[in-house]
């Protein structure tokens, strides 16, 4: 099956979920007290009003986040081929001790393996690692890549350390995440940037701000700890695609050029912030043919692939036809919709190839 008629290779989306009611019922079994910590914090952040809307699409989408028919007919109608499935990012659950968190992530990275062969001709998966912890992270991302089989994992864009005692903030320029860097460039996985909160807190506790301007202000956060600490220029094969084409940095780009031209502290990175655009993929998820024509001009047709977010109301129902009714050149749209999937060798399982696990 083949939905690109711009090309031959199959149409891929790389942004898409399913849920895990499981891990939820361990997690909150292990740590009712962190769970309902959890609770009240999404609260704080989102509001009354956007939580009772969203458990409401939740209840109406269940089926597609639970269910393989609904999922693999909803593809068809996308004119989707392979979707590279993740967790739901509301299962990080980055206030997890060491042992709860190794066991959720092992817990998760099995249940998508396990998701995923139940279609391998249509599916492939993201683990998850407990960012919280990073010195555990090369353990969960080898049992996600080597183990489970999986292209990569999904990653928040902060965390906070756990703990009684004074927290800190984990974020991408963290020295405490070099080997995890390391790691994943060697095994050839994908590392998938999604955030899930936001510092902002109660600031966007209302008009739905809590999503519609925390993704797209996490992703340039992040993205920018990620350029500026220089970990893409100590590991220039890293696969980071960035969700929701990469929030507000990729088109803002020449404020963080200009800051790296005149600030001694902003020039960790070898390069202007604006080259690594084209180190670091992004999906196609912006809504707009006018955002999405300009990401590509900012990050380079290489760098773009077709993401969803399947099956949440924030992302599209018909992912395809709003990358083709940007009116791209026929090479750069083909490269959104597989080429470029393929060429980082995101397939579905049943065809996915590596040496990973002798790297």
């Amino acid at each position: 099956m083949n939905h690109n008629a711009l090309s031959p290779q199959p149409t891929v989306d790389v942004h898409a979920h399913i849920l895990i009611p499981a891990l939820q019922q361990t997690v909150a079994t292990a740590d009712p007290d962190g769970f309902a910590a959890l609770q009240a914090l999404e609260v704080r952040r989102n509001g009354p009003e956007s939580m009772s809307n969203s458990g409401l699409m939740i209840k109406e989408r269940w089926p597609q986040l639970t269910d393989l028919d609904r999922r693999l007919s909803d593809m068809d109608a996308q004119g989707v081929d392979v979707q590279l499935v993740s967790p739901s990012p509301s299962h990080f659950y980055y206030f997890a001790g060491e042992e709860l968190a190794l066991t959720l992530a092992r817990q998760a990275n099995r249940a998508i393996c396990e998701f995923v062969q139940k279609a391998p001709k249509r599916l492939n998966g993201l683990g998850i690692v407990p960012f919280q912890h990073p010195h555990l992270m090369v353990e969960a991302l080898e049992h996600a890549v080597i183990e489970c089989g999986l292209a990569g994992v999904e990653i928040g864009s902060f965390a906070s350390t756990p703990g009684d005692a004074e927290r800190s903030t984990v974020e991408l320029s963290d020295a405490r995440l070099e080997p995890f860097w390391l790691r994943a460039e060697e095994l050839g996985a994908v590392v998938f940037l999604h955030p899930f909160g936001c510092s902002l807190d109660e600031r966007l506790d209302r008009f739905y701000l809590a999503n519609t301007v925390s993704q797209p202000t996490e992703n340039a956060v992040a993205l920018s700890h990620l350029i500026f600490s220089g970990v893409l220029d100590r590991y220039p094969n890293l696969k980071v695609i960035a969700a929701h084409g990469g929030g507000y940095l990729p088109t803002t780009i020449g404020r963080s050029d200009h800051a790296w031209k005149v600030r001694p502290e902003a020039q960790r990175c070898a390069e202007p912030p604006s080259s690594y655009l084209q180190r670091i993929y992004f999906d196609s998820l912006v809504h707009n043919s006018r955002e999405l024509r300009a990401l590509v001009e900012a990050a380079g047709p290489g760098q773009v692939l077709l993401g969803s977010d399947y099956p949440f109301d924030m992302g599209s129902e018909q992912p395809v036809a709003e990358v083709l009714a940007a009116g791209l050149a026929g090479a750069d749209g083909a490269g959104i919709l597989g080429g470029n999937a393929a060429r980082l060798g995101i397939t579905a399982a049943a065809t996915h190839t590596t040496n990973r696990a002798t790297a």
